[in-house]
């Protein structure tokens, strides 16, 4: 948790929230077909940055504990339709 706080800290204001894990999850197809679980590409928690570039977001993100306990991050731009 440690390593967790130190990342959020160091983050500062570019983080506008921390987010949090997900739990359990189902998938609805084209057609309406229902699973259990989250697709071809499962998410298990979330935050927001706000940064200038992707490429700016990547850098935030290389510090995560997530990539240290063997995690992987996907990185993505939030698409302000509304």
């Amino acid at each position: 948790m440690a390593a967790w706080g130190a990342w959020i800290g160091a983050l500062g204001s570019a983080l506008v929230d921390p987010g949090n894990p997900t739990g359990a999850s189902k998938t609805i197809a084209p057609g309406g077909k229902i699973t259990d679980g989250g697709g071809s590409n499962p998410i298990t928690g979330y935050s927001i940055l706000e940064a200038s570039s992707l490429d700016a977001a990547m850098n935030m993100v290389k510090g995560c504990p997530q990539l240290t306990s063997g995690g992987s991050i996907e990185v993505t731009e939030i698409m302000p339709v509304m």
